[in-house]
């Protein structure tokens, strides 16, 4: 149960019922991490537009990869929500049961290539030791694993938008919806 009042569709008014419109036409549904800004709306439009460019938007680096590497940010963090959202665009991506199963319980174990596995470990070495990124000591295997700098940025963007969505969730006590699946994933 949310820990502040969140407005519902249902009682949504002005700027805030257009939002909650949009969010159904274009991800077709709205998520509870939404729900929770509802106090204000502009903060909605604004985490939105950060989500689509980082998470959608034009890069080198695969929308499955960056999927991946939100699961990976989210695991670390015990940040339930997120994992079960992006672990089901993973699914999308996979159609895959088992290595879905595998990657979450340890990714360095499950059945992923030298490029996915170096971004998973990059995802949680960032999010849980910062510190290391001085001289380039967290970067550098991205490189040797044959990403470039701009796959890195876009990298380096989704640890750090999980890591503060994360910090959203938990510490605003986000329920995971019934249904978390059915979004657009493409």
């Amino acid at each position: 149960m949310p820990y502040i009042d969140v407005i519902q569709p249902d009682l949504a008014e002005g700027k805030l019922k257009e939002i909650y419109e949009g969010l159904i036409e274009s991800r077709g549904k709205i998520a509870e991490v939404h729900k929770i800004q509802s106090l204000n709306p502009e903060s909605i439009l604004n985490h939105m537009d950060l989500y689509m460019t980082i998470m959608f938007g034009h890069s080198p680096l695969k929308r499955v990869h960056r999927e991946m590497m939100a699961v990976i940010v989210s695991i670390s963090n015990k940040c339930q929500y997120c994992q079960v959202h992006h672990l089901e665009a993973v699914k999308n991506f996979w159609k895959d049961d088992d290595k879905l199963e595998s990657f979450q319980r340890d990714f360095e174990k499950a059945p992923l290539n030298e490029k996915e596995r170096a971004l998973c470990l990059f995802a949680r070495e960032l999010t849980e030791n910062p510190e290391k990124s001085q001289e380039a000591g967290l970067v550098n295997p991205l490189k040797e694993a044959g990403f470039s700098d701009r796959e890195i940025l876009d990298g380096t963007l989704v640890v750090a938008y999980f890591n503060f969505v994360n910090r959203i969730v938990l510490g605003l006590g986000v329920d995971l919806e019934e249904n978390p699946g059915g979004y657009k994933y493409e």
